[in-house]
């Protein structure tokens, strides 16, 4: 007999959960602080690979559905020096293996993939303890809590299931991003446009980038990141829109307009985003009746791999219980111990290379080498 699943958290490694053990017949609930699936924007553009995302809908049986919502030419990549010159100007042939779709559309496959009534909204994790005999309890928000014999942490950066296993604490990984929209971009920002192209743009120079990608309704979605401590964010006041754009921007001063362009004309208030992580080896000894699955397991800064491996985790954690359906605690070792290996060498290996975009001398050209090898 399969013993119920609570998940906590409906983001993509959480719902993947739910999916692939629904396809399995094992029931499932979801979690989920925010109070609707439309309380906010989901994100931008995501970058499906096929060896681990893709991997993970194809365990939950939703490839055709995914393929549904790629958005053609989006895997084209340009990369431009601070003056505008191209350094590269990669197209979208169709062979790439990371096809580009918006979270939120992907997110709403996965829910609509589920049984009514799989995901309780409004349900905010406030605390979590153990009961013994591998039960849990979860208290939420509003006062009401649930008791579990299997407990899944699919709740991000600061999850309130991590205690029950580790006593790690995410930290600021020393950059931040610097979050903007830019609509109708064609027609009334056309030299940012133009310079951004079909697809993905990445300005990379020591300790600052400007990444942009092109997404649905002629949108352009702007990320700054700046390697700053949070003291140096913490003085500007991003509550006086125009004044953070202003700050902002002064540290790109002397680059080509189409590149600046896409900070100061933003038609969104700029957004801070600081980026956190956990120890790049995080694990923890196997604890009945619980476990960790996307960044509430192994969060590190942006890289390409966040949603791709929290949605592998969910997929081989479903499948992993799904095998070992009369045994629990060797399903979860099962996994873990996969994870643990996956999450270390993956995790660590981008980070060290997104740092080295941020950071390093050479970052154009590293940048270029890393498209080349990974075949973006």
């Amino acid at each position: 007999m399969h013993t119920p699943v609570t998940i906590i958290g409906a983001g993509l490694g959480g719902l993947t959960l739910a999916r692939v053990l629904h396809v399995h017949g094992i029931p499932a609930t979801v979690y989920e602080a925010e109070p609707s699936p439309s309380a906010r924007t989901q994100g931008g553009m995501l970058d499906i690979h096929d060896y681990n995302g893709q991997l993970a809908l194809k365990a939950a049986g939703l490839m055709d559905e995914f393929h549904a919502i790629v958005l053609e030419g989006r895997q084209a990549m340009r990369v431009l020096d601070r003056d505008g010159t191209v350094l590269l100007d990669k197209a979208d042939d169709g062979t790439g293996g990371r096809p580009e779709v918006q979270r939120g559309e992907l997110r709403q496959i996965l829910l609509d993939s589920l049984p009514a009534g799989t995901v309780r909204w409004g349900h905010k994790a406030s605390s979590t303890r153990a009961l013994g005999e591998g039960r849990h309890e979860v208290t939420f928000a509003d006062g009401t809590a649930v008791v579990t014999g299997l407990l899944v942490g699919a709740d991000g950066a600061w999850s309130r299931v991590r205690p029950l296993l580790s006593t790690a604490t995410p930290e600021y990984a020393g950059t931040s991003y610097v979050e903007t929209y830019l609509f109708d971009a064609d027609t009334r920002h056309p030299a940012a446009a133009k310079a951004v192209g079909g697809g993905m743009l990445i300005a990379p120079a020591p300790g600052k980038d400007i990444f942009a990608h092109r997404e649905t309704g002629d949108t352009l979605h702007t990320y700054v990141a700046l390697a700053r401590p949070q003291d140096w964010f913490a003085a500007i006041d991003f509550t006086d829109a125009a004044a953070a754009t202003a700050r902002i921007a002064r540290e790109f001063d002397g680059w080509a307009p189409e590149l600046t362009a896409l900070i100061t004309d933003g038609d969104t208030a700029p957004v801070l985003r600081p980026q956190y992580a956990l120890p790049a080896e995080h694990r923890w000894d196997r604890v009945t009746g619980v476990t960790l699955i996307g960044d509430a397991a192994h969060l590190a800064p942006p890289n390409g791999e966040g949603a791709n491996l929290a949605m592998l985790d969910g997929a081989e954690l479903g499948q992993a219980l799904a095998e070992h359906h009369d045994d629990i605690e060797a399903a979860l070792t099962e996994y873990e111990q996969a994870m643990f290996l996956r999450s270390a060498e993956d995790v660590a290996f981008d980070s060290a290379e997104l740092s080295e975009i941020i950071s390093g001398d050479n970052a154009a050209q590293r940048l270029i080498d890393m498209s080349t090898e990974k075949g973006r």
